[in-house]
């Protein structure tokens, strides 16, 4: 089995007030993207990076119009894959022990396999103009992360769309459910949080502080 990951790293960084690429800014010393190659690197036999222009990285290639472009550019770059890692570098956080998972998690009749957290918020649908319309039954909803690990041929037939439909793919696995895919979370913890705000990444400095 040949594991791949793929790390799309052309966030823009505005909402953390950057005027870099959000993987790219400094956390706790080091690129934000550094913190998760690291730990990919551990477990995939190759790491390919989707970059914006005017950046690089060890095995790159280059970021497309979407998040979700930018992993199909990665996949097409590394046809020997049987087996796809997609994960954010917006997620520092990421641990070997939840990669391990989410791969092992590839059972037969499994298409993909994803992080993810219990909602424990009471979330409400409603009607766009700010009337709550229902309250949803939080039992069953997940918040969903990355890694997002996929069956190589599953994910290249996912991105065999067009760029509308890539650009409005939230992830990359509604994109395997759209097919008839078969996806199924794993269990994940709340700490493999996103970097969006430089509220999150004062967050993610303390608890790379502590991990060192």
């Amino acid at each position: 089995m040949s594991v791949v990951g793929i790390v799309p790293a052309g966030g823009s960084g505005e909402r953390l007030g950057a005027q870099r690429p959000k993987a790219f800014v400094v956390l706790a010393g080091r690129a934000m993207i550094d913190w998760s190659v690291e730990v990919l690197e551990r477990v995939c036999d190759r790491v390919v990076v989707a970059v914006p222009e005017g950046y690089d990285a060890t095995d790159a290639v280059a970021g497309g119009a979407s998040r979700s472009e930018s992993v199909r550019n990665g996949v097409e770059a590394a046809p020997e894959a049987s087996v796809y890692v997609v994960h954010d570098a917006a997620r520092p956080l990421v641990t070997e022990e939840l990669v391990h998972r989410c791969v092992s998690a590839l059972a037969d009749g499994v298409d993909a396999a994803i992080a993810a957290v219990p909602v424990t918020d009471t979330i409400k649908h409603t009607d766009g103009q700010g009337r709550v319309v229902s309250t949803l039954d939080r039992s069953a909803l997940w918040a969903i992360q990355t890694p997002q690990v996929f069956r190589a041929d599953a994910l290249r037939r996912a991105l065999d769309a067009d760029a509308a439909t890539l650009a409005g793919a939230t992830d990359d696995a509604s994109l395997v459910e759209a097919a008839g895919g078969r996806v199924d979370v794993v269990d994940a913890r709340i700490e493999n949080f996103k970097v969006t705000s430089p509220l999150d990444l004062r967050m993610a400095e303390a608890v790379l502080e502590q991990r060192c």
